[in-house]
């Protein structure tokens, strides 16, 4: 799906006050971090951030819908969840949502990283 630039520049724009936000090209998307944390992306000019148990219930109450990158497979979806529009146009409640999909992409890198260490070797 592609993103205009515009989308993109105004989703950036928005994101501002929560720090320097990188985008970067991917898959025809475009995936978003901010102090090395992969917490958002945009396909097809919509804005998804992380989400885990702590803050799925925000975006299904909402009336959001989960990130589906295959289209012809409405099944496979990840953990990335729409932004409100309402959200989107609210500094303070985007400030808020911003920082809890931070939260859970922080977890999550913790939780990786304890998994890739390995045991050590007690002789």
């Amino acid at each position: 799906m592609a993103v205009s630039n515009e989308f993109r520049d105004y989703a950036l724009g928005q994101l501002e006050p929560a720090g320097a936000v990188i985008a970067r090209r991917m898959f025809g998307g475009i995936g978003l971090y901010l102090d090395g944390l992969f917490f958002a992306l945009i396909d097809d000019d919509t804005l998804y951030f992380k989400t885990d148990d702590s803050n799925r219930a925000r975006f299904e109450q909402a009336g959001s819908r989960p990130f589906c990158p295959f289209p012809d497979r409405p099944g496979h979806v990840m953990a990335y969840w729409q932004v409100p529009a309402e959200v989107l146009e609210d500094p303070d409640e985007l400030r808020t949502w911003t920082r809890e999909a931070l939260a859970v992409a922080l977890a999550a890198r913790s939780k990786r990283s304890v998994r890739r260490r390995r045991p050590t070797d007690r002789r």
